[in-house]
């Protein structure tokens, strides 16, 4: 894989660092939006994120009670993110929005999910803390873009440029406009400066 660009959500997601820590003859650039490692989302952790960042401890609870509030709530949870985590919900036609609900109400998805976010309270975190005590570097270009109206842009006195470089050894990045689904809110932007970024990565893969 050439280049890589991982969406950022507010899900625990460690692939991305993982997969550069691990691979880095696979990966020529990394684009990460709106998201941090994990173990510096859990350094930080206060109680702006037990309020605002829910998902990653309850979900992360053991199964099968994250599971079924999923199921549950479905539709309650889905309103709760495409219209309360920055980005105008008028970005998300009814289509889109009925999608993100038919695939949360698959227990498989919803149980994928709960995974994730345990992998991330659990096993992830060692292996993060392993890495950055050997001194391993993300050894790529790294682009981090974040909402501009998100946690991510008030939270951390840092900043998440600072924070990535910890990280990485080749850190950039700004915010965008948007809330935290800025991609959708804000499409030309997210893709120009996509396009800015990987201009020099050849097409294909090998």
């Amino acid at each position: 894989m050439r280049a890589s660009v991982w969406p950022g959500t507010i899900a625990a997601d460690g692939s991305p660092i993982r997969m550069a820590l691990d691979h880095p003859d696979r990966i020529e650039r990394l684009a990460v939006l709106d998201i941090l490692p994990v173990e510096t989302v859990w350094e930080h952790a206060d109680a702006r994120f037990a309020l605002g960042y829910w998902p990653w401890s309850l979900l992360a609870q053991p199964e099968p009670l994250p599971e079924s509030i999923l199921a549950a709530s479905t539709v309650a949870i889905i309103d709760n993110a495409l219209g309360g985590w920055g980005s105008p919900s008028e970005v998300f036609p009814p289509e889109v929005r009925a999608a993100y609900v038919k695939a949360l109400r698959d227990p498989r998805h919803a149980h994928a999910i709960c995974e994730e976010y345990r992998a991330a309270a659990g096993i992830d975190r060692p292996h993060d803390c392993a890495d950055r005590d050997a001194l391993r570097k993300i050894r790529v270009p790294l682009l981090a873009l974040w909402s501009a109206q998100g946690p991510l842009d008030s939270w951390y006195a840092e900043g998440p440029v600072a924070l990535w470089r910890q990280w990485a050894e080749d850190g950039s990045g700004y915010a965008l406009q948007g809330g935290h689904f800025f991609p959708e809110a804000a499409p030309e932007q997210t893709a120009e400066a996509l396009r800015e970024f990987f201009h020099t990565v050849e097409r294909g893969f090998p």
